[in-house]
């Protein structure tokens, strides 16, 4: 059964109020900041004394009142309602006295705001055939997880609150409807969102997680941020746990439960401050509208879709569309997110998107904002843009995304040097290819990143690496590689036999071979390959043991004896064990007990 129409199920809460005293200027900040037509003033006692409207407020301002209290210029012959208010008395409000707003009072405190848009909402959803998701739910959830689902909704039901999953859950719920994705799918990252209306829920996440765990004990939880999101994890359990698998091939269900919010950004590229808000508002900050589907878990109206800004119509015109014209300029990552969805899913960019997209990037605010060392934003945006990066580079698809962001210039977000040339993209595919070949078990996202970094200047790439927090041995790499690359290409251009290829590459260590390797000349690149394909595994047929039943009597003469040894095997000098003992015996003759080498000197000291 779906929400009755009724005042409590279709207002926003908490509400946003300000004091009779505050300024004009402070009240039209903060309509600007979080999107409001108007604000509820408040007395000292959070009793409801006026209303003012975005109007009223550039009035003000045109007339020079900036400084003003606004008590001076609200409206106070208020009309309210109260939660169970129904849906035709409140339009019948909204259309005699030609308001937009009217707040909710319970017992005269204001709990919350009902608007013309929510009215708009909930007369579409009264006369409208609304998608029920129960079904769907249960169809395309494992029962075990399903069932999980509805133990967190119970919790939430006997404390009042509504439950929601959200996000991309509900997108790829949606998606198995289609004709192409008729499969179940398994969910290993579910966020659910808790709204409370008017009660005061900033550890709304921890209290229900800490009654999920009594009922799981075998679950992890965590706890972080401002406003105590809870985060459980089941690994590599029997039931739970095996409804997914990591990067690391390990079970695991992971869910985090969060409180509905709102947010803001101060300036470009900056961490978002954040405010508890309704589940509408949580909505909004959403980056993409196929990402701000949400579908409510608990009574009444459980199964409900929640979709306010055509995110469904979206998905069935398989296109990425964004919900902010700003969007972009706030957080660039929201660029790498909407290519990255794009390609994994076979989307389109809705063109007035990709409009957004760039003329953010035409507008040169992220390279202004990487270029001002003295205020603290590129460290927020470069975080944010590695883990973007990250999710990017470590799939199959990653080529066809790069491509596309090259396309769209968004590199300049890294770096505003960097572009995807000819030879750096051919390097890359490179990357890839010896990677696959010579290092499975190395992320590979990391690499494929320092090769992209490895075509800016030396000091550039260091930078990058540094802002972008890439480990230590990283930034040493991209540092250092510029030296080795004149060493080691210039040495191997004199090297003419295998051993020598040898002595030369292996203090390397692989992942600096492989960037060695993708960026070198032909002539260089080959016995790079041929090194770390070969003659890095190269065993010499005699060991110590071998020398001392020889007669050759333990000491540092070993090392020499043995390195000599293994030359002969790389070049071919050698084959086996037999052909090894007569190289020992004619190079290191045995007299009177005394050892006396024969070796030629350029085949013992390699100076290539």
């Amino acid at each position: 059964m779906l929400t009755p129409p009724i005042a409590r199920h279709m207002m926003s809460s908490p509400v946003r109020t300000i004091r009779p005293e505050t300024t004009i200027a402070t009240a039209q900040h903060l309509l600007l900041r979080y999107g409001h037509s108007g604000l509820c003033v408040v007395d000292a006692d959070k009793r409801l004394v006026g209303i003012i409207s975005r109007r009223d407020l550039e009035i003000a301002l045109r007339h020079g009142f900036g400084a003003a209290p606004v008590r001076g210029h609200m409206a106070t012959d208020l009309k309210t309602i109260t939660p169970q208010a129904e849906l035709l008395d409140i339009e019948t409000l909204m259309i005699t006295y030609g308001i937009g707003r009217l707040p909710v009072l319970e017992s005269d405190r204001l709990i919350g705001i009902v608007t013309r848009t929510d009215v708009l909402r909930q007369t579409h959803r009264s006369r409208a055939t609304l998608e029920d998701m129960s079904h769907l739910l249960r169809d395309r959830l494992t029962p075990a997880l399903w069932e999980l689902l509805r133990a967190i909704a119970h919790q939430a039901e006997q404390r009042g609150w509504q439950l929601y999953l959200v996000g991309g859950a509900v997108r790829d719920l949606l998606l198995t409807l289609q004709p192409s994705q008729i499969q179940p799918i398994q969910l290993q990252d579910i966020d659910l969102v808790v709204d409370g209306f008017h009660q005061a829920i900033g550890s709304a996440g921890v209290e229900l997680a800490q009654a999920l765990q009594k009922i799981y004990p075998q679950v992890r939880l965590q706890i972080h941020g401002q406003f105590q999101t809870a985060a459980l994890l089941w690994q590599n359990d029997p039931v739970l746990g095996s409804l997914g698998i990591d990067s690391l091939g390990i079970d695991f269900l992971g869910i985090d439960i969060a409180t509905a919010r709102t947010e803001f950004y101060p300036h470009p590229a900056a961490n978002p401050e954040v405010e508890t808000s309704s589940i509408a508002q949580d909505l909004y900050r959403r980056d993409f509208t196929i990402n701000a589907l949400a579908v409510r878990l608990t009574a009444p109206g459980a199964g409900e879709l929640l979709d306010f800004f055509g995110g469904n119509l979206d998905l069935r015109a398989k296109q990425i569309r964004v919900i902010h014209a700003n969007s972009f300029i706030e957080d660039p990552t929201r660029i790498f997110r909407a290519v990255r969805f794009a390609v994994r899913l076979k989307f389109q960019i809705e063109p007035q998107t990709e409009r957004y997209i760039r003329y953010a990037i035409a507008s040169g605010i992220y390279q202004r904002i990487q270029a001002n060392a003295q205020i603290d934003k590129a460290p927020a945006l470069q975080t944010r843009l590695k883990q973007e990066l990250k999710y990017i580079l470590q799939t199959s698809y990653w080529q066809e995304a790069m491509r596309w962001l090259s396309d769209l210039g968004a590199l300049v977000c890294i770096h505003p040097q960097l572009s995807l040339s000819h030879e750096l993209w051919r390097q890359m595919r490179r990357t890839d290819r010896w990677l696959k070949r010579f290092d499975p078990h190395t992320p590979h996202w990391q690499v494929l990143l320092e090769a992209l970094l490895s075509a800016l200047s030396p000091p550039d790439r260091l930078t990058a690496a540094q802002t972008l927090q890439l480990p230590a041995e990283s930034c040493d790499r991209l540092q250092n590689l510029p030296r080795l690359q004149d060493q080691v290409f210039s040495a191997l251009s004199q090297c003419d036999r295998p051993s020598q290829v040898f002595k030369l590459l292996r203090d390397c260590d692989r992942t600096t071979l492989i960037l060695l390797g993708i960026t070198a000349p032909r002539s260089a690149r080959r016995p790079i390959w041929q090194y770390l394909a070969h003659w890095q595994t190269v065993q010499a047929p005699l060991d110590g043991n071998d020398l001392k039943s020889m007669g050759y009597k333990p000491g540092k003469h070993y090392k020499e004896i043995l390195e000599r040894v293994l030359a002969a095997t790389l070049d071919g000098e050698v084959s086996d064990r037999a052909s090894a003992e007569n190289l020992v015996k004619i190079q290191f003759p045995l007299r009177n007990d005394k050892l006396t080498s024969q070796t030629d000197p350029k085949l013992t000291k390699l100076q290539p």
